[in-house]
């Protein structure tokens, strides 16, 4: 096929909202900034990435139509199945690290914990930053030693914290918490098992009991998790499920006994997808986000009007709009897309390397007269990252689902992050020694 044709047909595509239905037939330049999308729109958790790509999608979409590009860069994207499997986020990777007919890549997104975990060796040896917002390595906000591995905004450890810290708060402060219990539900996998640690040592602190109950993949039968949960008696439940056993999660509690308005979800056990499903069992559940539910924010505002009511938007359910996924889509691009702009104001207003992407991360300085001037007051809390903190924010806020829809229940709840901080050096000082990583100065990089 001539390039002018496969041109032609993939702008046609691009017109209906199907970006990367085919993806050999999606083209670039040498001028244009290239987004890989590894995404999952089939197996098991494609109910909860659909939304998501709809909100990077249409997030993209905007920046090219409205905005004229990153200060005039246009942004090509392209799609690659992983199913939400380390194996094939690999393939997905190892096709796209290298960029797209001339246009490079700046940032990548894994989209998925295996994935995240199975490239954080590759991406460092490719020099190409990974982001991984609400998931992956952890250890990987100490900087000095992951330099390609973001964790933005809100890791597995200061999930844990938030999560506790909310529990305070609803006792009556964290004097309250000795002889309580808090048991947490999880997916048994890397990303279920990561707030293990710090559990441990907020326990240790103020004197509640943990208890550890693990759920198998894909977890459609909770029977015997939510008997131990009903033989324990905790005060709280935290819920760490993901895709399918998020809602079977809800049901079975409510069939034996468990208060719903005493368990709190995750920020991937947070959604309307993981909700609906569960029916009025689901009625009063609380889940942490970092990017709330609801269309009502100005960001959505402005994609309405010139994507959504024009016909450009990747979605396929308008009532995902504004849905916590949805929402989750438009975070991700816009940390990506405020990324590339940092960069751009040391290296030029042009397409970014992996190693400029990763610089304008370190510099990344989204404050909130930033996030009201693009829209996401609100919807995103501010975030300030460097060389030796590649989280930035680390704070959450709680939801409650009314069975339509969620509802705030509070601003952002930060968590402790001094606390958690000796636990991320003494996991990232293994990980050093274990590959015979030198750790960076940070000091010399400010």
């Amino acid at each position: 096929m001539r390039k002018s044709l496969r041109r032609s047909i993939a702008g046609a595509l691009l017109a209906l909202g199907a970006s990367s239905a085919l993806p050999g037939l999606v083209q670039a330049a040498p001028n244009e900034q290239f987004f890989p999308l590894a995404t999952y729109r089939v197996g098991a958790y494609a109910s909860s990435g659909i939304p998501v790509w709809a909100g990077m999608i249409d997030y993209l979409r905007y920046i090219n139509e409205v905005e004229g590009g990153i200060n005039g860069v246009k942004l090509v994207w392209q799609e690659c199945e992983t199913e939400w499997t380390a194996e094939k986020g690999i393939e997905c990777y190892e096709r796209f690290k290298n960029g797209l007919d001339g246009a490079p890549v700046a940032v990548y997104h894994p989209n998925g914990a295996p994935a995240a975990y199975a490239l954080s060796d590759k991406a460092a040896a490719d020099r190409i930053p990974l982001i991984t917002l609400g998931y992956g390595r952890t250890e990987a906000t100490d900087g000095s030693v992951f330099p390609y591995n973001f964790p933005v905004m809100l890791t597995f450890y200061s999930e844990a914290s938030a999560v506790v810290n909310y529990i305070a708060e609803r006792e009556g402060g964290f004097d309250k918490l000795k002889g309580k219990k808090i048991a947490t539900v999880y997916h048994d996998s890397a990303y279920g098992r990561e707030t293990q640690g710090p559990l441990a040592l907020l326990a240790e602190k103020y004197g509640f009991e943990n208890l550890q109950i693990p759920v198998a993949d894909p977890g459609n039968e909770q029977s015997a998790q939510w008997r131990q949960v009903r033989q324990a008696k905790p005060d709280w439940v935290f819920l760490r499920t993901w895709g399918v056993s998020t809602p079977v999660a809800i049901k079975t509690a409510a069939r034996f006994g468990f208060p719903v308005e005493r368990i709190i979800g995750d920020i991937w056990a947070s959604s309307d997808e993981d909700v609906l499903p569960a029916g009025e069992a689901g009625k009063g559940y609380l889940a942490l986000t970092p990017y709330p539910g609801g269309a009502g924010f100005e960001i959505h505002r402005k994609i309405k009007e010139h994507i959504l009511d024009k016909g450009k938007s990747d979605l396929k359910d308008p009532k995902s709009f504004g849905s916590v996924y949805y929402n989750s889509g438009l975070v991700n691009a816009a940390i990506a897309v405020e990324a590339i702009r940092a960069g751009q104001a040391k290296f030029g207003q042009r397409p970014l390397t992996g190693d400029e992407g990763r610089w304008g991360l370190e510099h990344l300085d989204v404050d909130e007269a930033r996030l009201k001037a693009i829209g996401f007051a609100g919807l995103m809390q501010p975030l300030r990252l460097s060389c030796s903190d590649h989280e930035g924010g680390g704070a959450a806020k709680v939801q409650q689902w009314d069975g339509a829809k969620w509802n705030l229940l509070t601003d952002w709840v930060q968590a402790d992050r001094q606390t958690l901080r000796p636990l991320i050096e003494a996991k990232s000082a293994a990980y050093a020694k274990e590959k015979g990583i030198a750790a960076r100065d940070c000091r010399a990089e400010q």
